[in-house]
């Protein structure tokens, strides 16, 4: 059980392991009724149903469905650090075991493969995350800053030492400029098609490399 991250704004954190799983429910009814209805229909009544718990124990947690949402999109974006962070994991054991890559060689191109292919899995697959992503999206159509520099934020925290790179202000803005990049051209993959164009995400990967190579290599 993945548990939300203490950013999130929460009336009241769990402190049993009872309450966290009730938590979790809410949460996984909040993100399946997003894809079922959007988040306009969307109502904490309707997602105490789906969860099968008190309207209470929602409000316990959240003032409204707008908190919902923000909470839905924290754990989001733990679920897909924890994705990356396991993708790297595998591939630096492969590397350790003899693959033909080393962390020098490439380093970067495998971490960046990874950051994309993880994203865009969720994207596909995780309930609710079209529509909330990591919080850009709430209200409907909106586009926030602050989502995604709070995964440019992340990457570099995960990434610096992956890299061998200090975690400096440089470092920041470059990946920054990689996710707001890449977050448009993803979205227009998805606008395109439901499952995201393939090239215009075979682009996007071009674009990264290019921009990532000259600042990385």
């Amino acid at each position: 059980m993945t548990s939300v991250h203490h950013a999130t704004p929460l009336r009241r954190a769990p402190v049993q392991r009872r309450s966290a799983e009730r938590l979790t429910r809410i949460l996984d009814a909040c993100a399946d009724l997003l894809d079922e209805v959007g988040y306009d229909a969307l109502s904490t009544r309707a997602v105490a149903q789906r969860a099968g718990v008190p309207i209470g124990s929602v409000y316990r947690f959240f003032g409204n469905k707008r908190a919902m949402a923000d909470a839905l999109a924290q754990r989001n974006l733990e679920r897909y650090t924890e994705r990356v962070k396991e993708r790297l994991t595998e591939t630096a054991e492969g590397s350790a075991a003899g693959s033909a890559k080393d962390s020098a060689g490439g380093g970067w191109r495998v971490a960046m493969d990874a950051v994309l292919d993880e994203y865009l899995e969720m994207k596909r697959t995780a309930p609710g995350f079209s529509l909330v992503d990591f919080g850009n999206q709430i209200p409907l159509g909106a586009r926030h800053a602050g989502p995604n520099h709070r995964v440019a934020d992340r990457l570099v925290h995960l990434l610096s030492g992956h890299l061998r790179r200090e975690p400096d202000d440089d470092l920041r803005r470059v990946f920054l400029v990689a996710v707001e990049t890449a977050d448009t051209l993803v979205q227009l993959a998805f606008r395109v098609d439901p499952q995201g164009d393939e090239k215009i995400i075979e682009e996007a990967r071009e674009l990264l490399r290019a921009y990532l190579g000259r600042v990385l290599d």
